[in-house]
């Protein structure tokens, strides 16, 4: 079965359909190609998050 889940690709900066790269050259899976080319956004608003709960 081929994966059909969508990833960033953290080596082309880009976002990929299926596990073309090792597991650390990629983030995800994201359920669309949209919420994966928005993958750096997701992380940068968490970790913003996280720093504010930390106050």
């Amino acid at each position: 079965m081929a994966d059909e889940q969508w990833y960033y690709c953290l080596k082309h900066h880009r976002a990929e359909q299926g596990k073309q790269h090792w597991f650390a050259e990629r983030m995800g899976p994201y359920p669309d190609k949209e919420t994966a080319e928005r993958a750096l956004d997701i992380v940068r608003e968490r970790n913003r998050r996280a720093d504010d709960a930390g106050d």
